[in-house]
């Protein structure tokens, strides 16, 4: 333990004060108290009891950007090393996931989001998974063919528009129990080939993706995350590489997003690594390449994020209209690759760059068709303006995004109204009524968005 702490650089009250952060974010009241004394006391031996060990993992793990498990610090119990999220059964997973015990779900839905489970498995568990789905035993009577696949590819795009109109907030527990009702028998059904099975599991992992998806844009990390790891290993059981690529994209843009860029850097990498990207139709490597732009300039790594977003603008132009795609791209049009684009060039400096993309996003967006998205890229916008000193510029364009949150029901769209609150707290007092307007606004948004 001494050893990976010296190599965080921190000293021991830096690290109690990062477990009390994480305890408080995990909800666990009872290690918010724990100072360097404790620090000291779990170096000289004393083993720390209940959910410790996790939260100072969790501390260690997000200092260091690689996954440190209480058996590296000396917490472990001998001979029982700790099972990988990838090697626990697919469906076990998913059974766990949806457990209907309250208290279970309770602290998932609380849980903190780990950086620790981003690490992803080696080479050989991917090459094997095709192979475990095959030989996964029957666990219902369930006889499985074309009509369970459409309906479970129809439910998914129903959510899926519902999800790009309204939110993730709207229909996500409705979702969440069809998966873990219908698509959980499914899986455990038997098929008619090995072509029917796949398909089945790769419609299933689109709905599970969409799961984490929506818990992603309710704010509710950790679950999102547990949701996107079991939809790649899915995908992974479909053998369809581009899927995998879609959802690892997710992950990236999740882990950046919350500011781990170097993890970012490593899903976004894994995502276009071997056919995930090859494979793929030029509308999804388009996608999966704009995030990795943005996860590389987050990351510092500005001539490889120029780089990316190049080869993105040409991908998105090599997608010809009517040629057949999955369905979970329907999404990516020029809008959606303009707001990535923005969010890229605002993380590397250039922020007229970040304001003509963030412009041409609004102007070429559908926003009845995509309310949640049309919202959050007028947020960023406003910020922007903000940013460079624009505040009656900011009001504009934020009194659009409040606006466009009518009927929205997103975490993403009520951080957008907090960073509002906080860029225009300076000008409270100063006798603007556009600000003291916006900032009332957004106060109503944050007090009926739950």
């Amino acid at each position: 333990m001494a050893a990976v702490i010296a190599e965080t650089g921190w000293s021991q009250p830096k690290l109690a004060a990062a477990v009390v952060r994480v305890a408080t974010e995990s909800g666990a009241a009872e290690l918010t108290g724990v100072t360097r004394s404790h620090i000291a006391m779990w170096i000289a031996g004393t083993q720390p009891s209940g959910s410790a060990p996790r939260i100072l993992c969790e501390a260690l793990s997000r200092r260091l950007q690689r996954p440190i498990t209480p058996g590296e610090i000396g917490l472990g119990t001998p001979g029982l090393p700790a099972v990988s999220e990838w090697h626990v059964d697919t469906l076990t997973a998913l059974v766990d996931l949806g457990s209907n015990n309250v208290e279970r779900r309770r602290l998932l839905a609380g849980a903190t989001y780990s950086v620790s489970g981003l690490a992803l498995p080696h080479r050989t568990w991917w090459d094997e998974a095709p192979d475990r789905a095959k030989t996964r035993t029957a666990t219902t009577g369930r006889r499985v063919g074309m009509s369970e696949i459409n309906a479970v590819r129809e439910m998914t795009e129903f959510f899926s528009r519902r999800d790009q109109r309204q939110g993730g907030l709207d229909g996500r527990t409705a979702l969440h129990q069809y998966i873990h009702d219908d698509i959980a028998a499914y899986l455990g059904g038997t098929f008619a080939s090995d072509q029917t099975r796949s398909r089945l599991y790769a419609a299933a992992a689109e709905a599970v993706y969409l799961a984490g998806w929506m818990s992603f844009d309710s704010s509710q990390h950790e679950d999102a995350r547990r949701y996107f790891t079991l939809a790649v290993k899915l995908a992974a059981e479909a053998d369809d590489e581009p899927l995998a690529g879609h959802v690892l994209r997710a992950m990236a843009h999740q882990a950046t997003d919350l500011g781990y860029s170097k993890r970012g850097v490593d899903l976004s990498s894994a995502s276009v690594d071997r056919g995930r990207y090859t494979l793929a139709v030029p509308r999804e490597r388009a996608l999966l390449g704009v995030v990795r732009a943005r996860s590389l300039a987050a990351n510092g790594q500005q001539r490889e994020a120029r780089e990316a977003l190049l080869l993105a603008e040409n991908d998105l132009a090599a997608a010809e209209p009517g040629h057949e795609e999955p369905s979970r791209v329907w999404f990516f049009s020029e809008a959606s690759l303009a707001h990535e684009t923005a969010r890229t060039l605002w993380v590397l400096g250039d922020l007229r760059g970040a304001e003509t993309e963030f412009w041409r996003s609004v102007r070429t967006r559908n926003a009845g068709a995509f309310g949640r998205t049309h919202a959050v890229t007028l947020g960023f916008l406003g910020a922007l303006e903000a940013q460079q000193g624009s505040v009656e510029a900011a009001c504009h364009v934020w009194s659009q995004a409040l606006d466009a949150m009518e009927g929205v029901q997103s975490g993403r769209t009520r951080e957008s109204a907090v960073t509002m609150r906080r860029m225009l707290s300076p000008y409270r007092n100063r006798g603007i009524s556009a600000a003291a307007e916006i900032d009332e606004r957004a106060r109503g948004v944050l007090a009926r968005v739950v």
